[in-house]
């Protein structure tokens, strides 16, 4: 009759424990025990359940969640999207001097627009615009070239000739200048401008410089170091100079920064001519053609 305390392999209970508890728990008997069981149940998983399982941890992990750490094979790699052109980019840092320009030509706007008070019949002094405009064609080119020729013209001595012919000079000097600025810069007149000044060129549908103011401080400078004149004469130049240049803004015609670079432009321009003062000693032909004429 078997015994009931034996156990399922056919080995008595008994043996079974005292076997196990004769053997301490850091044996080697009781550990390789263990790790056969651990490593049976490695075996018994599918092929693909480690693959599987990583994919899935892979998957909740907040890196990859972000996008930031994509798996090898999840698919193949998508290519970064080409660069943006130079000119769709945003500027997120801006230079000091990008930023400086820009101030600037804000400023300079709003100052015209609010300086522009005879810009039309109108507007709050429109009853003076009248009088600006005579002052328009007081520094306007035609009137200067004009009225030089015809003292030229009129002159009998060699000292006035002189003047006159480099008066001409700075004159026609200014002109090409002017022109030549103007066509490359290619600034819009203000809006509020209306297009009924005397006697325009194709240039003249741009602003910057002002041609006015050029010719204000380069014939107001040569005024005052080439003729003679008591101080009030000469206080009056300089104010004359000075008004014309108020009057494009006010006017509409010109910015701010239009008639202070024509300032600056028309005192650099005397400065050419006189390093180029056209004499009988050094340009004796244009004054035999003159006096032949």
């Amino acid at each position: 009759m078997p015994s009931p305390r034996r156990s399922v392999e056919g080995r008595p209970l008994g043996a079974s424990a005292s076997s196990s508890s004769s053997s301490s728990p850091g044996s080697p008997a009781h550990g390789g025990g263990g790790r056969f069981e651990f490593q049976s149940l490695l075996s018994s998983r599918a092929p693909g359940a480690d693959l599987t399982c990583a994919r899935l941890r892979a998957s909740e992990s907040p890196v990859h969640r972000r996008g930031s750490f994509p798996l090898a094979a999840a698919g193949p790699s998508q290519a970064p999207p080409p660069p943006l052109p130079e000119e769709d980019r945003m500027d997120l840092n801006p230079s000091f001097l990008g930023i400086a320009l820009r101030s600037l030509l804000a400023i300079d706007l709003w100052l015209s627009k609010k300086l522009g008070v005879c810009a039309g019949e109108s507007s709050s002094w429109g009853s003076v615009r009248p009088l600006m405009k005579l002052l328009e064609i007081s520094g306007h080119g035609i009137p200067w070239l004009l009225g030089t020729l015809y003292c030229l013209s009129r002159s009998d001595s060699w000292a006035g000739r002189e003047v006159l012919m480099n008066l001409l000079f700075a004159l026609l000097l200014d002109l090409l200048l002017v022109a030549l600025i103007k066509g490359l810069v290619r600034r819009r007149r203000p809006a509020h401008n209306q297009m009924d000044m005397f006697v325009t060129l194709s240039v003249d549908k741009y602003s910057f410089p002002s041609g006015h103011a050029t010719r204000a401080a380069l014939v107001s400078r040569f005024i005052l170091n080439h003729l003679v004149l008591a101080i009030p004469l000469r206080v009056l130049v300089v104010l004359w100079a000075l008004v014309l240049g108020l009057s494009r803004v006010m006017l509409g015609r010109h910015n701010v920064t239009d008639v202070a670079f024509g300032f600056f432009l028309g005192y650099m321009q005397y400065s050419i001519v006189d390093y180029c003062w056209l004499s009988p000693h050094n340009a004796p032909v244009l004054f035999v053609l003159w006096n032949q004429q």
